[in-house]
């Protein structure tokens, strides 16, 4: 049937696949994290206290000191396409598109901070994107991360009226591609160090304990990620949880307490990888690569080599198209 003449144009249908991390400041300084920590630790996913009793925190002494820690922090990573995390999900992202056929769109879009989740959406939708498939890039499930992102999605369907389909990619933590790509990953990382480690930690986003007793499933989707790499590998791996924040307890044993610790017990070569995050970023970059280092070897250590993530690695781009294959059957045809 023809269009009337005064109908607006209609853009082919298509199918859409965002990506969606963490978030970033737009910008290594003290201003740009402060917006950044506002948003990000407002979050009743993140923080799990009454707004009353938490934001005066918040906008006291949270926001008043630690922007200027933090912007130092981002200083020493900042890449001159801009944050590491960005950068490298926006690069995942160029790397799969066109990877599902012409009909498929990828885009990115960050949690917190730009490129906002729901503008993405609505440009997907816009593009005639009718069914849309959002992966937040999180292997192991927790509400303050996957949940978190499939929640401001949800947002911003909720205030369209012609919404489109969506599916959520599930946590990922024992899938076979993503073990298979750690596998090789780290065993590429270790071949290119010049000595052998005597122990190789998997350092994990840490979350608060209290997360564990609500019923998070974080904590073991971690364990069971670190057993299937550790069978992987065919040998042993330490994990432990980082960035610790605030006086609440937190999953243990923390990363940097065992780095420090190591060394008294004749472990002074170490390799370190976090395998919970699918990009490089401030948690991996400084934390890990450079502050975990200089603890490690004042402690006494001889050795470190911090192993990079997936990001957009042939391995890692390769096991995300596996698994954005599987969500999206039925969706597309790729045979």
């Amino acid at each position: 049937m023809n269009k009337p003449a005064d109908h607006p144009p209609i853009p082919p249908r298509r199918v859409g696949v965002l990506l969606i991390n963490l978030g970033t400041p737009d910008a290594p300084d003290a201003p740009s994290v402060r917006r950044y920590l506002a948003e990000f630790l407002s979050d009743p996913r993140v923080v799990e206290l009454p707004k009353l009793l938490w934001q005066p925190i918040l906008r006291g002494a949270v926001l008043t000191t630690r922007p200027k820690k933090s912007a130092h922090a981002y200083q020493q990573v900042w890449r001159e396409d801009g944050s590491p995390l960005a950068a490298v999900t926006r690069a995942q992202a160029k790397a799969l598109d066109g990877a599902f056929g012409p009909g498929v769109t990828v885009d990115y879009a960050m949690r917190y901070g730009r490129p906002a989740i729901g503008d993405r959406i609505q440009a997907l939708k816009d593009a005639g994107c009718e069914r849309i498939l959002l992966a937040p890039l999180y292997p192991q499930y927790s509400g303050a991360t996957t949940a978190t992102a499939n929640d401001k999605a949800f947002a911003q369907l909720a205030a369209m009226r012609w919404q489109p389909a969506v599916r959520t990619l599930p946590p990922y933590y024992d899938d076979p591609a993503y073990i298979e790509a750690l596998k090789t990953s780290i065993e590429d990382g270790l071949a290119a160090l010049d000595f052998q480690p005597d122990a190789i930690l998997t350092s994990f986003h840490g979350m608060p304990q209290r997360t564990l007793l609500l019923g998070d499933p974080y904590y073991c989707h971690c364990h069971k990620t670190a057993r299937l790499v550790q069978a992987a590998l065919g040998r042993e791996v330490t994990l432990t949880f980082q960035s610790r924040f605030g006086r609440a307890k937190w999953l243990e044993p923390a990363t940097d307490v065992v780095l420090e610790v190591l060394p008294a017990k004749g472990i002074r070569k170490v390799a370190i990888v976090a395998p919970g995050f699918s990009a490089d970023c401030l948690e991996t970059l400084e934390e890990l690569a450079i502050r975990g280092r200089e603890a490690f070897k004042a402690a006494g250590g001889t050795h470190f080599a911090y192993l990079p993530c997936l990001n957009d690695s042939a391995v890692g781009i390769e096991m995300l198209r596996n698994l954005i294959v599987r969500e999206l059957e039925g969706w597309v045809s790729l045979s």
